[in-house]
């Protein structure tokens, strides 16, 4: 089967290209930052002699050391998008932990249990939260400051006396710090199998977006110029090989990769492709107009809160499993985070706007932002809260800038 891209209509060249960036700089800005951020500090290493900052140990702890913040993220963004905030989800990633450390730790109930356990208990902390701001009509800002507060005291309740409760089991630990075994050792790697999966996955990739181009160019002509389009699928999948390289030669793949990676599709599916997806954005560009159009605006608010709690217990679980001990300080300050990643990745404070890959991208840049800052440049924490602070603030500006010029 022979597959070939429908031309873009005549006069689409570079200029064409460029036009269309500077038209979709939300949605693509990011994108260039993250690749801006990660050039900056290799070159900076490279100009004073430390270790590389583009590495397969750096790449690793890359997504180790995010992988809360973008599972988190995911979630953030529907709450935001709908128009509203949660504050409270580092407490809960810190009552997660504390309860899975006593299910599983204490009381010796088998990890598949503990685990469902866990998801319930996110859930219903949705649910509460949910209720309030969907149903009663409490901001979420009062609501969820509430729940950071209420959350925190019930992890120091949950954990009583012991300042920490460890080790946790082995099975638990390998979701997030194990790595993927090498099925098919047929090259001089570390593990060859990781490469050889990035292979599949680049391929994929630029196949889906060739056929998803046509089939949408058989329905009406195609805005993105055919140069533009061609380049940015030959970026992403030189991106994919290249990491995949530096994984291959290192430990491999992360399983947690794989975790995050199947969040990422499904709910970049539900949000682009659902019809729940569409009425999320519905509430949050325009709640009355929704309403009368026929969505139920109330439950819609109501389910992304319990979606967020779910999402929160998933990462609550792979912190825990991280750290390796369940703290009363574990999850603290990471709502923060959260946020800053989804309004760099492109939502908007008003809601209405946002992606689940903008999302992503805003993580990987305030984590590149602190791996650099830390090994790099090794700037104290005050310097690098300083650094993470203006970042937000000039995302936010350019929000309220698109807005105002749109």
């Amino acid at each position: 089967m022979s597959i070939k891209t429908v031309d873009a209509p005549s006069g689409q060249g570079g200029g064409a290209s460029l036009d269309y960036f500077k038209s979709h700089l939300r949605e693509y800005g990011m994108l260039v930052a993250l690749v801006a951020i990660i050039l900056f500090f290799a070159a900076y290493s490279a100009a004073t002699g430390r270790p590389t900052f583009v590495s397969a140990s750096n790449l690793t702890n890359l997504f180790l050391q995010n992988s809360y913040v973008i599972i988190m993220a995911i979630g953030m963004l529907l709450i935001i998008i709908t128009g509203n905030i949660d504050l409270s989800v580092g407490s809960i990633v810190g009552f997660i932990g504390a309860v899975g450390a006593v299910l599983m730790v204490i009381y010796n109930i088998p990890v598949p249990i503990a685990v469902a356990m866990c998801l319930v208990v996110g859930a219903v902390i949705g649910a509460i939260q949910g209720y309030f701001v969907a149903f009663l009509r409490i901001p979420s800002f009062i609501v969820t400051l509430a729940g950071m507060l209420v959350f925190r005291g019930l992890t120091f309740m949950t954990l009583g006396s012991s300042s920490s409760i460890s080790p946790i089991p082995a099975s638990l630990r390998a979701i997030s710090t194990g790595t993927i075994p090498d099925l098919l050792p047929v090259m001089d790697l570390a593990n060859s199998t990781t490469l050889i999966l990035a292979i599949v996955l680049a391929v994929g990739f630029a196949l889906f977006a060739i056929v998803k181009r046509n089939a949408r160019a058989r329905v009406a002509p195609v805005a993105e110029p055919l140069s533009f389009f061609y380049g940015r699928i030959a970026l992403v999948t030189l991106a994919i090989l290249f990491m995949g390289y530096l994984l291959a030669t290192n430990r491999g793949l992360p399983n947690v990769l794989i975790l995050m990676a199947v969040l990422i599709a499904i709910y970049a599916f539900v949000t682009s492709r659902t019809t729940i997806g569409r009425r999320v954005y519905a509430v949050g560009g325009n709640e009355k107009a929704a309403k009368l159009s026929g969505v139920k605006t109330e439950r819609i608010v109501f389910l992304a809160f319990v979606n967020m709690g779910v999402l929160a217990a998933v990462a609550g679980l792979v912190f825990f499993a991280r750290v390796g001990s369940a703290t009363a300080k574990n999850g603290t300050g990471l709502e923060l985070d959260v946020i800053a990643a989804c309004f760099i990745g492109g939502a908007s404070a008003y809601g209405g706007v946002g992606k689940v890959t903008g999302a992503v991208i805003g993580a990987f840049i305030m984590g590149a932002l602190n791996m650099g800052m830390q090994t790099s440049m090794q700037l104290s924490i005050d310097y690098q809260q300083l650094v993470k602070g203006l970042v937000l603030l000039a995302a936010v500006c350019f929000d309220v800038y698109n807005r105002n010029k749109a």
